[in-house]
């Protein structure tokens, strides 16, 4: 039985406070309730995600972010109605309320097997120059670089692994014989490894043309050269949650004008900001991508992965957005590589799939 009891939080708890009870626990979801145990609304890492986008503070109040009309269940309802009420709704979890409004149960989907899922395929990008890393690739492919005890893209496979996924293509171009010879089939890592070959560059989105199957399930798609801790399992939840055809991973980025901001309303000065902090999100280079996606890749030419979801968006289709919160770093030039293997040992040295 679960201790749902554990995912409890008070309306005033923040939304830094609930993530981590989130985090912290297996059921990846928190019930917001007053003082007398009855129920205000629910939590998901979705919600979380999706109150960062909004430029929620990490200092808010939970209820700010909370799903406040969330699908319950009562005592009258038998355990086949629970699961009937999960299985319409798409849910993982459903609270038992009382009538006066008091939780006394949380039913939850059968996820035993929830992190097997083979039938969704990771591609990684592998095949750049990683020109601004020289001379480190001069003999060598970028996500080959030894970070921490292991090159970059075992610590990614071992990243998706751990949430089982197990299925990868890995796109080579530049030294492709150092990665092939090092991963093969992937036999040794206890995933299965295939390749695809780029002749000459074709961009992240360009390179699935050369996929001889389109897929059928939504399948992962990720920049070789990338160090992060994200969720794959919540990631492609909320891919599904929000019924994208494209979902894009996006980070915060913070960065300081060096001057002072003038604010004027004509030729009245309103305001001055004195080297005011900026705050964007920008392309995190994690994607996830439905098999209607596939329909808009042109075959054997140059595209570039905002260029398809630009395309995407200008067809009317449901592109997502997924903030990372967690660790992520990308090893785009030297001082990125020597701060990577400085921090590598706090953050994953911890996980070992092999």
């Amino acid at each position: 039985m679960k201790n749902w009891r554990s995912i409890l939080v008070n309306e005033s708890n923040t939304l830094l406070e609930t993530m981590k009870i989130i985090d912290d626990s297996s059921l990846q979801f928190a019930v917001v309730v007053d003082k007398n145990q009855s129920l205000l609304g629910t939590v998901t890492d979705g919600d979380i995600r999706r109150g960062i986008l909004r430029g929620e503070g990490l200092d808010v109040p939970i209820k700010q972010v909370m799903n406040p009309s969330p699908i319950c269940a009562t005592i009258e309802n038998t355990y086949s109605d629970c699961l009937n009420l999960l299985k319409k709704h798409k849910l993982k979890q459903i609270p038992i309320v009382s009538e006066d409004n008091k939780i006394i149960d949380i039913i939850f989907a059968d996820n035993d097997q929830a992190t097997i899922n083979n039938e969704n395929t990771v591609i990684l990008m592998a095949g750049g120059l990683g020109t601004r890393l020289r001379p480190l690739t001069e003999n060598i492919p970028k996500p080959m670089l030894h970070v921490g005890n292991k090159p970059i893209l075992e610590t990614i496979i071992e990243g998706f692994k751990q949430y089982g996924f197990t299925n990868f293509i890995i796109s080579v171009n530049y030294k492709k014989e150092v990665i092939q010879d090092y991963f093969q089939d992937g036999t040794a890592f206890g995933v299965s490894i295939s390749y695809i070959e780029e002749n000459k560059r074709m961009g992240t989105a360009g390179a699935l043309s050369l996929l001889k199957e389109k897929p059928t399930s939504p399948i992962f798609v990720m920049n070789g050269d990338l160090l992060t801790q994200v969720n794959f399992e919540q990631l492609l939840h909320f891919h599904e949650d929000t019924d994208a055809v494209a979902t894009m991973c996006v980070r915060e980025y913070e960065y300081q004008i060096p001057y002072g901001v003038i604010e004027t309303d004509g030729q009245q000065l309103v305001s001055i900001k004195e080297k005011p902090m900026q705050r964007s999100f920008v392309n995190a280079g994690i994607y996830v991508l439905s098999p209607e996606a596939f329909d808009y890749i042109p075959q054997g030419e140059y595209y570039d992965m905002p260029d398809l979801f630009k395309q995407l968006m200008d067809k009317q289709n449901n592109v997502s957005a997924f903030p990372v919160r967690e660790y992520w770093l990308d090893i785009g030039r030297v001082t990125d590589f020597e701060r990577a293997d400085g921090e590598y040992s706090s953050y994953f040295d911890k996980v070992d799939n092999k």
